[in-house]
């Protein structure tokens, strides 16, 4: 782990998206962060060592699920499939496919497995698998303040990670999509889906992929904006924990009530023309439910 200095910083963006909004100055204290994601190799002992069963190797309930078709009903999880012809951007349904029996053991299904995947990123975690681990590990799931602060690296508010540029001198600095979304993956950074987390340079603060590869899960509820700046300098809040519980719900599933957490960090799937959440300041809602081919998680530990 990284022991990363507390301080206050400027939390946020108000050019990109709406839910980045406004700019807000934020306070943390000291902790220490993972210097990468959490790998296959890492959640492997964790599972050897505890008999875990992760979300997706679960077959759901059907009373937690009114209206699901039964045959939908089994342990899988949401892998990305690539159309093949041009599709609506706003239809995220024509490249995620559920995949039965997909999970962290078989990121692509039946068939696919992690062999010689051990220092790439374990994907196909819900939140509970990632608290799971963390627990295991002594250690916490950080928050979204956290997060942010931990991956702008002392930069301020320089658009990415690194600075204001997104491959400067014409050098990939993380691994996310080049191309046309959802069609086209040139692969000019060396991966088409997730690569060994210590590829790309670290941040200052000495943490890998904290940009692309792997969405990552922060303890925080959802919310779909930031609070205000406060007022005052005596004002500014000091390690918050994110919005209520009661509003991280999906307000277009009205059947299915599962709150959602804040991603952070974007994926190997953000694209300048489609998600360019590839920044500090990105964030996304998750159903504490949902499991998928680029998320991911790393943890932090708080105190001396």
């Amino acid at each position: 782990m990284v022991w990363i200095r507390g301080g206050t910083f400027l939390m946020g963006s108000d050019h990109h998206y709406p839910e980045e909004k406004p700019v807000h100055r934020v306070m943390v204290s000291d902790f220490a962060m993972d210097e990468t994601p959490v790998t296959n190799a890492q959640f492997r002992a964790f599972v050897e060592g505890t008999g875990h069963v992760t979300f997706a190797e679960i077959v759901p309930d059907a009373k937690d699920y009114p209206g699901a078709r039964p045959e939908m009903l089994k342990a899988g999880s949401l892998v990305f499939a690539p159309p093949p012809h041009p599709v609506n951007l706003r239809d995220y349904s024509q490249w995620w496919e559920f995949r039965f029996r997909a999970n962290w053991r078989r990121p692509y299904g039946p068939g696919s497995s992690i062999r010689g995947l051990d220092d790439h990123p374990v994907v196909h975690v819900a939140y509970s698998d990632a608290t799971a681990y963390a627990a295991w590990a002594g250690k916490d799931l950080p928050t979204e303040a956290e997060w942010e602060y931990a991956a702008r690296g002392g930069h301020g508010q320089t658009e990415f990670a690194w600075g204001d540029e997104l491959t400067p001198d014409g050098c990939h600095m993380a691994n996310i999509w080049q191309g046309e979304f959802p069609l086209q993956n040139l692969g000019t950074d060396g991966f088409e889906r997730t690569s060994p987390v210590r590829t790309y340079p670290a941040n200052p603060f000495g943490l890998y992929d904290m940009i692309g590869n792997v969405w990552e899960w922060t303890s925080d509820w959802w919310s779909c904006r930031h609070p205000q700046d406060a007022a005052k300098a005596c004002c500014v809040p000091q390690n918050p924990r994110g919005g209520a519980l009661e509003g991280s719900y999906d307000s277009r599933q009205l059947n299915v009530r599962i709150p959602q957490k804040v991603l952070k960090g974007g994926s190997h799937l953000c694209a300048p023309n489609y998600c360019r959440r590839y920044r500090p300041a990105a964030r996304h809602a998750e159903a504490v439910d949902t499991s998928t081919s680029h998320v991911g998680f790393r943890c932090v530990r708080r105190g001396a």
